[in-house]
């Protein structure tokens, strides 16, 4: 959705981009794109010649950087490591990036303990909260009637955002698993449904094309975004009764909103959970009790006093303040930390 227009339109400059996505979203494609994120990455540190990086997530671009700069000798800040999700190879990366960084910004005790499981030393690993929860406090959310026009869609009494993303552990699924979950909405009376396409994983293309096709039969009452953009995004869990799927938002920022989430499948498994969370298989009658479940008064009830266990906010302030209170390391041989 060529995201990097919101940093442009939030007024900073962009001093390097690096082209690094294939039009393809296979397996080959994938590591074609990394491999071209290495690269891209290595160019830009050389001209760029940055003191630290600091890096977010657990995305094969995220690792592309990391690996550029772990080979470049450039100190690493990692936010959101130590966090664990069986369904996707993202734990595999996000763990392989701990190892490359210097700095952990973690957001919960128990990611903390598993950054220093890992051999880190507890001396650089902080709890700072999510990220996701800050830029909701942070922001100036746009209005019901505003974000309708902007998005040029209707709220209806009762609203769904579906975002579901490639298992990407999983061999083939993404096409059957999404169809089950269209089937249960299919059956659901009086709601309107807001989709967002896949992020650039294996096999999520299949999955955009069934959204299309869903929209084109169900115009009335879904609309698809490739990218809401992040204001859109956050403008409308706010409005919205709940988020279906196996983003990660769903965890981490929904519940700041007193909403429900239905986590479908294994791509999330390992992550805290608010009590907001309601797992459940990818099959049709584990979606379709799901879907009641969200709608039953005794679960709406709960939501009102829902805590998000990713903290209360302010995690900016505070990587800021420690990023600023240490020194630059004079090299980076790290001791394995035993436990």
């Amino acid at each position: 959705g060529l995201t990097y227009q919101e940093i442009e339109t939030d007024g900073f400059k962009i001093n390097q981009k690096v082209e690094m996505l294939l039009s393809s979203d296979s397996p080959s494609a994938i590591s074609k794109s990394t491999g071209l994120g290495i690269i891209g990455f290595a160019d830009a540190f050389n001209n760029l010649n940055p003191d630290l990086i600091i890096v977010l997530g657990d995305r094969y671009e995220i690792l592309a950087a990391s690996t550029a700069a772990m080979f470049t000798n450039i100190p690493i800040a990692h936010i959101h490591g130590g966090e664990t999700t069986k369904g996707a190879y993202d734990e595999a990366i996000r763990h392989s990036i701990t190892k490359m960084s210097w700095w952990h910004f973690v957001a919960a005790d128990e990611y903390k303990n598993r950054v220093i499981q890992l051999g880190e030393d507890p001396k650089r690993v902080f709890n700072v909260g999510g990220m996701g929860v800050d830029s909701i406090k942070k922001s100036n959310l746009i209005s019901k009637q505003d974000l309708e026009k902007k998005l040029k869609f209707k709220f209806g009494t009762k609203n769904l955002l579906v975002t579901f993303h490639p298992i990407t552990l999983e061999k083939d699924t993404s096409q059957r698993y999404f169809k089950n979950l269209l089937e249960c909405i299919n059956r659901l009376k009086n709601i309107n449904i807001i989709f967002t396409f896949t992020n650039s994983d294996t096999n999520g293309q299949v999955i955009n094309l069934m959204i299309d096709k869903y929209v084109n039969d169900n115009i009335k009452n879904s609309i698809a975004f490739i990218s809401m953009g992040h204001l859109n995004y956050l403008s409308t869990l706010k409005f919205v009764d709940g988020v279906v799927g196996n983003s990660s938002s769903g965890l981490l920022e929904a519940p700041t909103f007193n909403i429900g989430t239905i986590n479908i499948g294994d791509r999330q498994t390992g992550r805290l959970k608010a009590e907001s969370i309601i797992d459940c298989n990818p099959d049709q009658n584990s979606i379709t009790s799901a879907l009641e479940k969200l709608y039953t008064d005794d679960f709406q009830n709960k939501l009102k006093s829902t805590k998000n266990p990713y903290g209360e906010g302010k995690a900016t302030e505070k990587i800021m303040d420690i990023l600023k209170s240490q020194s630059l390391p004079n090299n980076l041989k790290k001791s394995f930390y035993n436990l």
